[in-house]
């Protein structure tokens, strides 16, 4: 076999290539067993969002979901700039949160570390692109803001003046006999006044609003205190047809009874302490209160005995019990004599409204129930006297 020598010079090549790889060798090793830099989140995405009118949109919200699923949430200012800082490099998902039943408006962007990507919005020119279908149904949903915005207004106006007739009421019954007139009228006014804004919240309500058994509900409070017993009826009625609750029952009945009318007052009592049994005490003392005034004693005693039951330390239950325990008492004959026969529970009713409100109305009108028990418990002389005729 031939053997090749190498010459000098050869030989000085071959040392420095070797020299090289070595070199270059050595600093693949060190770069491998160098720590590698973590990943910066210096990254960003700004812009400017202007509503269907061109004009800066203030206040919306705004998220940004990278690609590995990591959300940052922020608001347009009220010039409707937004700025979402501190991201990784990578592809992002900007959603834009319009107002219900709208869903989110969305933008992709991709972020690079160290940079701000520009994602402006204007939702006229979207609005534009998309054609005329598109811009109806935003010019409706425009419309329906407007609309409820115009509803709520009539609606907070109203329940306002209905809390200044309640005060009036009040001020009313400790007012000087000359002042009242005044009064009434201005109590007058002011129920007209609520009626107005709340038949006005009723025309700005779109046709499946869910507010719209408040507000027929507030509308038929304003119609009884303006004396308009027909149409508070109607009223809470509707407002039962959308959302039937115990109060709304327990209001109904209220207007009813006091006019006149004691089997639907009665109905509607039963069915609110149907609905909430817990809590029908309210519901049964009225009940008890409208056949009351009535006249209707023997049947109030039952429904007071049941709110007294439910809430035994309301002390106008108690002493209602026992005015309608006097009021339904029997009598009997006894020789010359008419005795009344008290009914089991009457002293007690009455000691109890005592006991809870000594110092107040019940308990005072209880202590003279009372009092006058005492004095008929003896019995009343029948007797007539009659002169003898002379022969």
């Amino acid at each position: 076999m031939k053997r090749f020598a190498l010459t000098p010079i050869k030989r000085a090549s071959l040392r420095m290539i070797s020299w090289v790889f070595a070199v270059v060798f050595l600093a693949a090793v060190v770069c491998a067993l160098a720590p590698c830099a973590a990943a910066q989140n210096d990254g960003s995405i700004s812009g400017q969002i202007m509503d269907i009118t061109g004009k800066p949109w203030p206040d919306m919200g705004i998220q940004a979901v990278s690609d590995q699923g990591v959300k940052s949430e922020t608001k347009t200012d009220k010039d409707g700039k937004y700025s979402v800082r501190n991201l990784r490099a990578g592809v992002y998902t900007v959603s834009i949160i319009l107002p219900a039943p709208n869903k989110p408006f969305e933008v992709q962007c991709r972020v690079q570390g160290g940079s701000d990507v520009k994602v402006d919005v204007n939702f006229k020119d979207v609005i534009a692109k998309q054609g005329s279908e598109a811009q109806e149904a935003i010019k409706k949903q425009e419309e329906e803001k407007q609309k409820f915005q115009n509803m709520k207004g009539h609606f907070d106006a109203g329940v306002a003046l209905l809390d200044q007739v309640k005060q009036g009421k009040a001020d009313l019954g400790k007012a000087p006999a000359d002042q009242r007139d005044a009064l009434k009228q201005q109590l007058a006014d002011l129920s007209a006044k609520a009626v107005t804004e709340l038949e006005g919240a009723k025309a700005a309500a779109p046709e499946k609003d869910p507010n719209l058994h408040l507000i027929y509900a507030r509308l038929a409070d304003a119609y009884d205190a303006a004396g308009r017993t027909d149409d508070a009826i109607a009223a809470y009625k509707q407002a039962i047809e959308f959302k039937p609750t115990a109060a709304y029952y327990n209001n109904l009945g209220g207007i009813e009874g006091r006019a006149g009318k004691i089997d639907e007052a009665t109905a509607a009592y039963q069915k609110s302490a149907e609905l909430d049994p817990v809590n029908a005490a309210q519901a049964w003392r009225n009940f008890g209160i409208t056949l009351y005034n009535a006249s209707r004693l023997k049947e109030a005693v039952d429904p007071l005995k049941k709110s007294t039951a439910l809430d035994p330390k309301n002390a106008q239950g108690w002493y209602l019990l026992g005015a309608a325990l006097v009021g339904s008492m029997e009598t009997k004959k006894v020789g010359d004599k008419l005795e009344f026969v008290i009914q089991p529970g009457t002293v007690e009713a009455y000691q109890k409204a005592v006991e809870l409100d000594p110092n107040g109305t019940y308990g005072a009108q209880a202590k003279q129930g009372l009092d006058a028990l005492q004095q008929i418990a003896p019995g009343i002389e029948m007797k007539v006297n009659t002169k003898k005729k002379k022969s």
